[in-house]
């Protein structure tokens, strides 16, 4: 049993959405297929940490979750920024049970414990966050990680987190976030959001205060999950 993770898959199997037309990404959802069944087995763990289809309804998600699902391996899904057809925890869990996508499950305000460790994680949201309204979505997302971290508490194994938003882009640290890490002594942060060569090129990628940082957003990954332990 292995833990692997990507993001940002952008499906668009049931809307007209295509990825292609943007530089490295053609043919990718059948790139995407082949990576993944060389190296994910049915008993591993694979976390996709946001902006995982482009439906704008829950109701328009089922082709992307029946690709997903029909994938090897179980899988746990984290809200991205484009992630719009994302509803209550309870919708979204009605919803895969009613389609029987029962490889997939969701992580908000929770973790999952996977083998030696938990996986926990939110959405995070952007490094420029001045205004009233940022602050405020800034902190519900810290309220969200400090809740999915204390749960994994209660499990009591090394807690793995996962974001959508970058925490840390070049000179810019999302202090909020980082300080959560470290209070509750996270050693692995993986997160996605960046694309295009020139910001993958940019994206940090190593240790900052005792946490290693990874980008795993799709095209920064040759469309491949990488894997965690």
């Amino acid at each position: 049993m292995s833990l692997f993770t990507i993001a940002d898959l952008h499906l668009s199997l049931g809307t007209d959405k295509p990825m292609d037309v943007f530089s490295g990404w053609d043919n990718y959802v059948d790139k995407l297929n082949e990576n993944w069944r060389k190296i994910i087995a049915d008993d591993d763990t694979v976390v996709i940490a946001g902006d995982i289809s482009w439906a704008m309804k829950l109701s328009e998600t089922e082709k992307d979750f029946e690709f997903i699902n029909n994938l090897p391996g179980k899988k746990i899904l984290l809200k991205g920024n484009h992630d719009y057809w994302w509803d209550t925890v309870s919708k979204i869990n009605r919803n895969l049970s009613e389609h029987e996508f029962n490889t997939i499950k969701v992580l908000f305000n929770n973790s999952f414990s996977v083998d030696d460790y938990t996986v926990c994680g939110t959405r995070g949201w952007t490094l420029d966050s001045d205004t009233e309204d940022d602050k405020k979505i800034l902190s519900r997302e810290c309220g969200r990680l400090r809740m999915s971290l204390e749960s994994a508490k209660e499990i009591g194994k090394e807690p793995i987190v996962f974001l959508h938003y970058p925490p840390i882009f070049g000179t810019q640290v999302q202090d909020d976030i980082i300080d959560l890490l470290i209070e509750y002594n996270v050693k692995k942060c993986y997160y996605g959001h960046i694309h295009g060569t020139n910001l993958i090129k940019a994206a940090f990628n190593g240790n900052y205060k005792g946490i290693n940082f990874k980008l795993i957003s799709c095209d920064a990954l040759g469309f491949m999950p990488s894997l965690v332990r």
